[in-house]
This record gives structure tokens, sequence and C-alpha cells, in this order.
């Protein structure tokens, strides 16, 4: 058993770190937002649960404005163009199906 914060930080845009921890078929990250950071728009084969611990995230997600906050998540396909933008400092949590091969340290 490790904590998460114990595992190596990945940036993943300025403002953004994250702390990731992968399975056999999944990646389990928690992400911490700095207040106006962004995330540009991407997309990859992953799909992605993004669930907010703490804070207010604007994500852009196939086109749509999806305001998001603590308690609130959201299902992001694979493949779909999403971005985002802090409101507010953040934590998040995300998951990912298969696993991010490029988040591993």
């Amino acid at each position: 058993m490790k904590k998460i914060k114990e595992l190596p930080v990945k940036e993943l845009a300025p403002g953004l770190k994250g702390y990731y921890a992968h399975g056999t078929a999944m990646t389990f990250g928690l992400v911490e937002i700095k207040a106006g950071s962004k995330l540009p728009a991407h997309q990859h084969v992953h799909e992605q649960i993004t669930y907010i611990l703490e804070g207010n995230l604007d994500m852009t997600i196939d086109g749509k404005l999806c305001p998001l906050s603590a308690g609130m998540y959201y299902v992001i396909p694979s493949n779909v163009v999403h971005s985002a933008i802090a409101a507010t400092d953040c934590k998040v949590i995300d998951v990912f199906n298969p696993v991010r091969e490029d988040y591993r340290s």
C-alpha cells in the first residue's frame, strides 16, 4: 500500500500536477489544479471518468461547456476532445481505461 502523494508527480500543464497509480486495466489519478490554470483541448483513446473532490472546474467536452463542482463527475468517452479551466483551486480524481502508459514514471 502507498499514499497517492508518495507517487512521483507528473506535470500535466502549468498549474496542473497529477499523481497516478496503475493497475492492469486502469489508471487512477489525483490531480491538483491551481485556479486559472488551463488544460488545452486534447483527446486520447482512453475512456476517462473525472470526479471533482474540491473546487470548480469548467470543462469543455465535445464542444459543450460542462461546469463541474465538488461531488460531480463526468464520463468522457474514448477519443472525445476535451479541455478544462479551473475557476478555483481544484482537487480531481481521474480514472482511465485502458492504462495510461504515457503517465507511468
